[in-house]
């Protein structure tokens, strides 16, 4: 691939995305403020350190996004600082909103400076030919904790081209989160656990009173992910194992259908204009009755609306005619831009990350979950049971020590490829979707001129050798 192909496709992409999701996008995705339940000072995981395998020095500039728990953030910047001073390294983090990293991305790759690693939280597969190799780095994880989960192997490897074009050391599952005083009345006092009972529980709400169901259809990543869920709920998927793309069928059809059904039943217009964070807000301002999304809301909600957050619990993915999968809702994926210069500690920085996950699990108040859970956070599923911030029940997050078997990549069932990552950032699931709610098109064709754009860009991205099949 030329650098001239790589340059104009790659930025092209990156830039389509983030015009569409910078505007209006909040800070985090609860809406701004510290909120959640305070950390408690007893309790958390100890830290370890490990000497790098050679001797560090120079500066180290990394850039993520703002968590969505802001007590993760507290604690990395403080982790970060404290192994640049035992490893002589100056670490530089800077935090700015998830709609903002890919635009920053986009912007360093051009000028061939800026950091040396960046976070992001979906794949980041678009980017490819302009990041390096981290198969040595993910070589070294697998030797020291074992297998990588297939979730994240899935997110961070292109099969075509043998290439770990990001290091993916961990994950966030993406449940329901639904009110349980107004399900209750609907009938639904645990919830809905397939398609069909949201549309019916969803429905009755909105009729009876007057709260509207929480699934957007717009351009942010939320609505990506919920969408494709969906999707796959249906036995619909934009590609097959193979990365052929199967988008064009009855399946994806009937899921359109649907979804059209659900808007036109329990919704309102706001669901095609929202950023990440509506769906959050609304949720712990009490006027949304179902969500997708992680617990982050849920937390905030534990600090500014306890009432709410009392009231709020979860489900798993929803059972469809075939499946019963939701997409992870966070995905991390670090890259190391080629013109980076502080590449040997970025690398050494992320091995001591991945090795104390266990303190971004505590620190993100069980919002990150690892890569390598068994060997790296042993007390995960006794914080899920008794939960250490304050949860009513204390066993509420309980259900997410089975998450894994329900939570799938984005790109299932084959590999987050640049093709995919492309679809991804130029949200073309969305757009499919409310097409066909808002009435512009017939679920069919809305369904096949979508596929008319994925096969593009799946055929752009062959030709370069980087996607298989």
């Amino acid at each position: 691939m030329s650098d001239k192909f790589t340059r104009r496709d790659v930025l092209r992409t990156a830039g389509l995305a983030a015009l569409a999701v910078s505007a209006g996008a909040c800070a985090s995705e609860e809406g701004g403020g510290p909120g959640g339940a305070p950390a408690p000072s007893t309790g958390a995981p100890e830290e370890t350190f490990a000497e790098p395998s050679s001797k560090l020095s120079g500066d180290l500039k990394i850039l993520l996004w703002s968590h969505f728990v802001p007590s993760h953030d507290e604690w990395f910047d403080k982790f970060a600082k404290d192994w640049g001073a035992k490893t002589g390294v100056n670490v530089i983090v800077d935090h700015v909103d998830q709609a903002q990293i890919p635009t920053r991305i986009a912007a360093e790759i051009q000028a061939g400076q800026g950091h040396d690693v960046i976070q992001y939280i979906a794949t980041l597969s678009q980017y490819e030919p302009s990041v390096l190799n981290m198969k040595d780095l993910v070589d070294e994880a697998n030797k020291r904790w074992g297998q990588q989960l297939d979730l994240c192997r899935k997110s961070s490897f292109n099969p075509a081209t043998g290439k770990f074009y990001s290091y993916s050391p961990g994950w966030v599952p993406d449940p329901g989160n639904y009110r349980k005083s107004l399900w209750e009345p609907a009938g639904f006092g645990n919830g809905p656990t397939t398609w069909d009972e949201l549309l019916t529980g969803a429905s009755e709400i909105k009729k009876s009173q007057n709260i509207q169901l929480g699934l957007g259809m717009s351009q942010e990543i939320d609505s990506n992910m919920i969408l494709r869920a969906l999707m796959w709920s249906y036995g619909a998927s934009e590609q097959d194992e193979n990365e052929q793309v199967i988008l064009d069928s009855p399946e994806t059809v009937a899921a359109v259908e649907y979804m059209t059904k659900l808007y036109q039943q329990a919704m309102t217009p706001e669901v095609f204009s929202w950023n990440a964070a509506s769906n959050n807000q609304g949720l712990v301002a009490g006027k949304l009755s179902y969500i997708v999304n992680s617990i982050s809301a849920w937390r905030t909600a534990q600090g500014s609306n306890p009432t709410v957050a009392d009231d709020v619990f979860f489900v798993p993915a929803l059972k469809g005619p075939k499946a019963a999968l939701a997409a992870q809702h966070v995905l991390y994926n670090w890259i190391i831009p080629n013109h980076a210069k502080g590449v040997d500690a970025a690398k050494e920085f992320l091995l001591h990350y991945t090795a104390n996950f266990a303190s971004a699990t505590y620190h993100s108040k069980l919002y990150d979950f690892s890569a390598w859970a068994d060997k790296l956070t042993p007390s995960r599923d006794a914080w899920l049971d008794s939960d250490p911030f304050g949860a009513k029940p204390a066993n509420k997050l309980s259900f997410l020590k089975d998450s894994l078997s329900w939570s799938t990549n984005i790109g299932h069932p084959g590999p987050a490829s640049t093709a995919i990552g492309e679809v991804f950032n130029t949200f073309v699931i969305p757009n499919m979707f409310a097409r066909a709610a808002r009435g512009e098109a017939s679920p069919q064709q809305a369904v096949k001129d979508a596929a008319q754009q994925v096969n593009a860009v799946f055929n752009k991205w062959r030709a370069a050798g980087l996607v298989g099949g």
